[in-house]
């Protein structure tokens, strides 16, 4: 019997639930709206309460409810997962009220719905580089907070996107240069780059070795004047990478490398006698 009534219980509690909802909604009191705004959002039903806040914030700008309204608006965003317009709003509520005792939590927030947003590696990195602004200001901001972890994580795992990004880059344009040796030059100049740039990236034995790699194509396709020279450069990078990584994953590819290197290099010692 008990179980019988338990569905239709539930269907007229969800019957009152809603008309209570569109009633409110419909109504001009805004303390109404935002009773069951609030009530909404503790009982974590935040796509009607995000409802509810978007109509009665302008209400409350300037008022003392307002840091909490705007707050509250801001994190349905968050909770519904619409990224952008939780960034936004949370960007709103930081200007608005610098002084708040929710600062940290909506840089926080704010920095994590950019985080949210970053695609994977291959796309444009446009938000990547915005989400990685917001973690970084914020760590730097709040050293001791209690979402200093996550945020560092997070800051890193972008960073390593961004590195992925390049890195693969600088791969296809080795792989072009197979067909197009003059881009090979650029090839370098990328991997250079990013050694430069990224000296902890966990894609620097990749950077290193590719380098190798365009550098001898090059200098193996190059014309008779300029090919003792690039193969010279070739055989320092082979050097530079043996130094850094002596172990290298990349052993058997990089010591056929260089025995084309010094086969040629010999040759020309060989014409030199």
């Amino acid at each position: 019997m008990m179980r019988s009534i338990l569905p239709i219980l539930f269907c007229l509690l969800f019957l009152v639930s809603c008309n209570e909802y569109q009633k409110v909604l419909k109504n001009e009191d805004v303390k109404a709206k935002y009773d069951l705004a609030e009530k909404y959002y503790e009982e974590g039903d935040f796509r009607r309460a995000k409802r509810l806040f978007e109509q009665i914030a302008p209400k409350y700008v300037g008022k003392p409810q307002g840091e909490r309204v705007m707050f509250f608006f801001a994190d349905t965003y968050f909770k519904t997962e619409d990224y952008y317009l939780s960034g936004y709003q949370f960007e709103r509520f930081i200007k608005s009220y610098s002084k708040s005792d929710k600062i940290q939590e909506a840089s926080y927030l704010e920095a994590k719905s950019y985080y949210k947003l970053s695609p994977k590696y291959s796309l444009d990195q446009t938000d990547t580089d915005k989400a990685l602004s917001k973690l970084q200001t914020f760590i730097n901001t709040y050293p001791e907070s209690e979402y200093f972890a996550d945020a560092n994580t997070m800051a890193q795992e972008l960073t390593t996107k961004k590195e992925k990004k390049e890195i693969e880059i600088a791969k296809q344009f080795d792989k072009l240069g197979e067909f197009n040796y003059p881009i090979l030059v650029s090839a370098i100049a990328a991997l250079d780059n990013f050694i430069t740039d990224n000296p902890g990236s966990a894609y620097r034995e990749d950077a290193f070795f590719y380098r190798v790699k365009a550098s001898t194509n090059l200098a193996m396709n190059s014309t008779p004047d300029r090919m003792q020279g690039r193969l010279k450069e070739a055989l320092d990078m082979y050097n530079a990478l043996m130094k850094s990584y002596p172990e290298t994953k990349y052993q058997k590819e990089a010591s056929s490398l260089y025995k084309k290197i010094t086969k040629e290099l010999e040759g020309f010692q060989e014409n030199a006698k």
